[in-house]
């Protein structure tokens, strides 16, 4: 379970950082709280930001199931390829919104193995 902390902890920071950037580009771009729109680089990043948010409703308990149920080592892996899919999804959406591809399916597939084993898993063992 070390290494699925580490990875959860890791990913609360990437967030955190995602969220430092949107603040520098707030301060950047001159777009003044509350407002979250008015400079299209500083849309970018506060979607980076707010898409992360989504993918960790999904990513935590994703962990945690499948850690629990399957494997820890296998779920800290695979956590550890969401965390490459976000720093490649964040980079290349402010830089080209177009090109994000990449960075989301590393991001999902992920998302989607550990939730589905997760699930599947707590399933099979209820049932046996």
């Amino acid at each position: 379970m070390l290494y699925v902390d580490i990875v959860i902890a890791l990913a609360a920071i990437q967030f955190l950082v995602f969220g430092m950037q949107v603040g520098a580009a707030r301060g950047r771009y001159g777009i003044k709280a509350p407002a979250i729109t008015g400079n299209e680089v500083f849309d970018r990043y506060f979607r980076v930001q707010q898409n992360t948010l989504e993918c960790l409703i999904l990513f935590y308990p994703g962990m945690y199931l499948f850690s629990g149920h399957l494997s820890p080592e296998w779920a800290a892996g695979l956590g550890a390829v969401y965390l490459i899919g976000r720093q490649i999804y964040a980079a290349t959406y402010v830089k080209d919104p177009a090109s994000r591809s990449l960075g989301f399916a590393l991001s999902l597939f992920p998302i989607m193995i550990l939730l589905a084993g997760g699930l599947g898993m707590a399933v099979w063992h209820s049932i046996h």
